[in-house]
């Protein structure tokens, strides 16, 4: 049926910032909940979506809400169940729909004409919508257990790279060092564009570091030949050391193995003996804080004299540093291996979706 005979949407309301004041129901604008206001507009259960600005994301509110003008709301559900309609306009391709009418954003009467798969009775819609709510349920429990998990990480971090939680065992006295005085600072390879080619030897640069991990998705190769010191190493650390972006000095991640791959000239490799615990100390504020203060002084970069004043707190005691970069390294496990499970999660969940909200799985 067209979504227009199943739901009927209609623009939200202006409430300028001035207009609103501290209260308990909730605003929505096209990115979600942005603030509070003492009066609503509309009555729960509402179901909600951008208009314009962020387009595609549909919010579903449990409590009576003012919804603002940069969004749609359905305004009569037409006797379907609320919580289906919202996992059914999920369906929807919301990009295909915006400027369609020559105005930018999306128009409701464009999204009316939009053909929608509907279940036969009421039935099917609510076991529908139940089964999709479980399953977000499950998937927001596993993002506040991460989150949870990454704070219980952060105050771990802190407290054992600064040597004020000793493990036990270990109670010989630590040591503020040069960094460069516990590794080597190895500068990255310079190359111009006649050396690139489709494949070859791979360079590391700024993009191939993403959330604190090698990234494959934008490769450069080359035809240079370089030598063996070169060649990134297992447990280097790859730092991004000059950059358009001054946020992005000081980025890194370690080698996880060997490679046939070097680092551009925007790069550096730290390599040494204690590249576990020092991993985990250049990844910290401990570092990361003397690196902002000093590129900030700088053209959007950290040069090797910023890094031979650079100092860490370390353990005198290899063992200690050791023990210490365990410790962190099985809070990143596990981590990590929660979000392998969410993302399983939500895929499992898109496939659902495909499957229940076009009729091809019947729950009923």
């Amino acid at each position: 049926k067209r979504l227009g005979i199943v739901s009927h949407l209609q623009r939200g309301y202006d409430l300028p910032y001035h207009n609103r004041r501290a209260g308990a129901f909730p605003i929505v604008s096209s990115s979600g909940c942005c603030d509070w206001h003492d009066q609503y507009k509309e009555s729960a259960p509402g179901v909600v979506t951008g208009r314009y600005g962020t387009i595609g994301n549909v919010y579903f509110v449990s409590e009576n809400y003012c919804p603002l003008n940069t969004t749609l709301f359905v305004n009569n559900f037409c006797g379907n169940d609320p919580l289906f309609i919202s996992y059914l306009l999920q369906t929807i391709d919301f990009k295909a729909y915006s400027g369609k009418s020559g105005v930018p954003g999306i128009n409701r009467n464009d999204l009316h004409e939009a053909m929608v798969a509907l279940p036969p009775s009421i039935a099917e819609q609510t076991a529908i919508a139940t089964v999709l709510s479980d399953t977000d349920e499950l998937i927001q429990s596993l993002e506040k257990l991460i989150a949870k998990k990454r704070l219980i990480k952060q105050g771990t971090t802190q407290e054992l790279l600064t040597g004020k939680r000793r493990l036990p065992g270990f109670e010989s006295e630590w040591d503020v060092k040069p960094l460069l005085e516990c590794c080597d600072l190895l500068q990255g390879l310079t190359y111009g564009p006649s050396n690139i080619q489709s494949h070859g030897l791979l360079v590391l640069r700024s993009s191939n570091i993403q959330d604190g991990q090698l990234a494959f998705d934008d490769c450069v190769y080359v035809n240079c030949s370089i030598d063996d010191i070169k060649y990134v190493k297992p447990n280097d650390i790859l730092i991004c050391v000059r950059n358009g972006s001054i946020a992005l000095i000081g980025k890194s991640c370690v080698i996880d193995k060997k490679y046939n791959a070097t680092f551009g000239a925007f790069m550096s490799v730290l390599r040494g003996d204690t590249t576990g615990y020092l991993a985990y100390i250049f990844a910290s504020d401990v570092v990361q804080q003397q690196i902002r203060n000093r590129s900030s002084a700088t053209i959007n970069q950290i040069t090797k004299s910023d890094f031979e004043d650079i100092k860490i707190p370390i353990p005198n005691e290899a063992e200690e540093q050791t023990a210490i970069a365990v410790i962190l390294s099985d809070m990143d496990a596990e981590i990590a291996a929660l979000g392998a499970k969410l993302n399983k999660y939500r895929r499992f969940k898109q496939g659902m979706m495909q499957e229940l909200l076009t009729g091809r799985i019947r729950l009923v």
